[in-house]
């Protein structure tokens, strides 16, 4: 289970443990907050060819899924 802090989720960077289309490295490029500072929107852009894609913050956390940093 990965630890993740909401404020610092900007730019975070993660590595997929099942690649798909040889997408691999993500960075997170979008997160948006609602007016109590909870988030309602993350997206991450591929490295490789740039393209977004939108994700729930909280399937983070599934290590079986993601894994933190570049690895």
């Amino acid at each position: 289970m990965n630890q993740i802090n909401p404020a610092k989720l900007f730019q975070s960077k993660w590595t997929a443990v099942k690649p798909k289309n040889k997408e691999k490295h993500f960075l997170v490029a979008e997160v948006k907050f609602d007016e109590d500072g909870v988030v309602v929107h993350c997206a991450l852009e591929s490295v490789i060819n740039r393209k977004i894609i939108a994700v729930d913050w909280r399937d983070l956390k599934n290590s079986d899924n993601w894994k933190q940093g570049w690895k």
